[in-house]
């Protein structure tokens, strides 16, 4: 797709004079005519009407990518809450106006790409130093700049540079180092940091932990009495408190929370773990919005009601309890810190430098946080690809909208990928373009080692993994088996189980150092094994039900309907985190039918020489084929679609894009038509657009 076809769905949106959904908008864009609305208000006359020839699948992640960057918005009907439409916002009329979305992949790699003759000369008298490092990566440690954002693909090396960067302010700028902030999100990376940088006294830590030292040094000038941090072991004993009071047995309480499928394969432990988990979730959500735990906020799913009561029930037991003795939770260091600072400005720690891990992953609060900190140098690092925790209340605006923010930041892309051979960072690339962001490069080019096992049935996916796992010499701790759901994972578990095949289950309830030895095959669920890489990794289940995830674990999730986040988009990054996790071999399997994010155009970097089975997406795969090749257009030709484009921009008063993009203009030349049947394979061009403007692009070329 051409960067500028989201342009058309936004002057769609204004050209249709109804609330529109999602469905209506592609069907549309399609150029299909079969709504009565379309033939009554004459809407097929419209210049957007037909302006996208893509099949669903590929036109839905454009309304995504809107929604995500907030140029479009959904709504609930008046008349029917449940239904929600799409609307266009300020930021998309702006858009309309001077398109700036599109100019995201050039403006990354104009930024990135520049690097001085100054730099170069530092580069130079710094060999010492920065000998290990690609020219990027070197910017990025030794940048001059007060505003800096490191956008860092998968197997880039974002925490050496980050790291690296401390270590050359302390050492080459002499920069205090406890004037230097560094900030990430867990335990394990402030552990991996404070190894890397083991003799400088610069602040290392988490978001709780640089709080909670704040809160406790300032206690009496925010609370009346001790606090203290609530321990993972608290909330059970709270919970069970809580049941005791209300009146309500364990049992009962699961048996109300989790339907029949969300039980299977789950002991009570694993239940209560979730059920402890979703209860503090929910306690955070209403506090990071400012709100009272009340239902009035939300509206509540039909068949949910009783559930949500109950947990509204125990969260305000919670809630007073933890009042009542002097405990806080992450949600409350966060924003406790924030009201400190606001109420007693003196209390806020000067540092000269805040370097912040993970950016991708801020959230709103967290955000503020770093505004009332104000530091004169931010180095931000992170990957917009690898942002897969919206559901947690993270907001992928902050690192895609740096820019804006920041006028005069530099931005430094790191496109070398060192973890992944050549043909798995191909697939990566393929796999999120909606993201606009440079291509990542693999330093290694090995032989080709992705596999698709499209299985008849679930036993005959597993067995299918079986055979490979035993074909294999490497050891069982550099597999990785990843699935989207803990259901899944629990099936598989099974299986090896009566394999006698050693495993280890790696998963976002525990809350327990594992020990995995060399023997262990690694399960676990993709937003656990985040960060983490193995020789040989298995996504397994990869279905249209599980990609993007139909059901969920959890299901406050489900009751309230988080919406602040563009599930659908994030679905996709998190297909894209699990196959970056491999480094030389991927098996990609499912039962019958696909995920749509694994699309023809990936398929064929998998197996280039697979026959397609029907007849049109044999056509269309030439007719990709064709625009994708290195084969230029026809000059001459091309100028006079280009003329004949000039004088319908004018005659219709609208920009030229809009008749048609360069991108379909360079397909024709390549593809040349001889008659008007032939213009259903080209790029860009939709039922609406042969009709309006099919025979005379068949004279022009012929």
């Amino acid at each position: 797709m051409a960067n500028q076809d989201y342009l058309q769905i936004l002057q769609a949106i204004k050209d249709i004079p109804f609330p529109v959904g999602r469905k209506f908008l592609i069907e549309y864009l399609q150029g299909k005519s079969t709504h009565d609305a379309i033939k009554r208000q004459r809407l097929d006359r419209a210049e957007s009407f037909g302006a996208l020839a893509y099949d669903r699948d590929e036109i839905s992640p454009l309304i995504d990518l809107l929604l995500m960057n907030s140029m479009i918005e959904q709504r609930p009907l008046t008349q029917n809450r449940f239904i929600k439409v799409l609307h266009i916002t300020a930021k998309g009329e702006s858009e309309l106006r001077e398109p700036s979305l599109h100019k995201r992949k050039i403006f990354y790699e104009e930024k990135q790409t520049s690097i001085t003759g100054q730099e170069q000369e530092l580069f130079i008298a710094l060999d010492p130093f920065l000998h290990k490092y690609n020219d990027l990566q070197k910017k990025a440690i030794i940048s001059p700049a007060n505003k800096l954002l490191c956008i860092a693909g998968a197997g880039s090396g974002k925490t050496t540079v980050l790291t690296k960067r401390i270590e050359y302010l302390v050492t080459y700028q002499s920069i205090d180092p406890k004037k230097i902030l560094a900030i990430t999100f867990t335990r394990k990376a402030r552990q991996e940091m404070q190894k890397r940088l083991p003799m400088t006294d610069c602040h290392i830590e988490t978001f709780n932990s640089f709080c909670e030292k704040l809160l406790k040094r300032h206690n009496d000038l925010i609370y009346d009495k001790p606090m203290q941090v609530i321990a993972y072991r608290d909330k059970y004993r709270i919970l069970y408190r809580a049941l005791e009071t209300l009146g309500m047995s364990m049992d009962r309480v699961l048996a109300l929370y989790f339907s029949d499928v969300q039980r299977r394969g789950k002991t009570p432990e694993q239940l209560q773990g979730i059920f402890v988990n979703d209860l503090f979730f929910l306690r955070d959500y209403f506090k990071f919005k400012r709100m009272p735990l009340t239902t009035d906020a939300f509206h509540i799913e039909r068949g949910h009601e009783q559930s949500f009561n109950m947990v509204l029930s125990i969260c305000n037991y919670i809630e007073a309890y933890m009042k009542k003795k002097g405990l806080r939770d992450f949600a409350d260091q966060l924003l406790d810190t924030i009201d400190l600072f606001t109420k007693h400005s003196d209390t806020i720690p000067k540092f000269e430098h805040i370097l912040v891990d993970e950016y991708q992953d801020v959230n709103n609060t967290q955000i503020e946080l770093l505004e009332l900190l104000a530091p004169p140098n931010l180095f931000c690092v992170g990957d917009p690809r690898q942002s897969i925790f919206g559901w947690r209340g993270s907001n992928i605006a902050h690192i895609l909208n740096f820019e804006d923010k920041y006028p005069d930041a530099e931005v430094v892309a790191l496109t070398t990928n060192y973890r992944s051979e050549q043909h798995i960072v191909e697939l990566m690339n393929t796999s999120i373009r909606t993201l606009s962001l440079p291509d990542l490069a693999s330093s290694f080019k090995e032989e080709h080692n992705i596999h698709i096992k499209v299985a008849a049935s679930e036993a005959d996916e597993f067995a299918y993994i079986l055979r490979q796992i035993e074909d294999t010499d490497l050891p069982r701790n550099e597999i990785f088996i990843l699935a989207r759901t803990n259901r899944k994972l629990t099936d598989l578990r099974d299986f090896l189980n009566r394999q006698k095949i050693p495993h280890a289950i790696k998963s976002e309830e525990l809350h327990t150092t594992m020990h995995i030895s060399k023997e262990q095959i690694i399960l676990a669920t993709i937003h656990a094994i985040k960060g983490l890489e193995a020789e040989m990794v298995f996504v397994i289940g990869c279905t249209p039900s599980n990609f993007p995830c139909k059901s969920s674990d959890h299901p406050i999730i489900d009751m309230v309907k988080v919406e602040e986040y563009d599930k659908f988009e994030e679905e996709r990054r998190l297909f894209y985190v699990a196959i970056s996790r491999a480094k030389r071999c991927l098996h990609i399997t499912y039962v019958k039918s696909h995920t749509l994010f694994l699309t023809d155009e990936m398929r064929a970097l998998i197996a280039p020489n697979k026959v397609q089975k029907t007849t049109s997406k044999a056509a269309k795969s030439i007719s990709k084929a064709i625009l994708m090749s290195d084969e230029p257009p026809d000059q001459s030709i091309l100028s006079k679609l280009k003329a004949w484009r000039a004088a319908q921009s004018k005659r219709r008063h609208i920009p030229p894009y809009m008749v048609m993009q360069d991108k379909t203009l360079e397909h024709l030349c390549k593809v040349l038509p001889k008659k008007k049947e032939a213009l259903q394979g080209i790029y860009g061009l939709g039922a609406a657009k042969i009709e309006k403007y099919g025979d005379e692009l068949i004279n022009l070329i012929n």
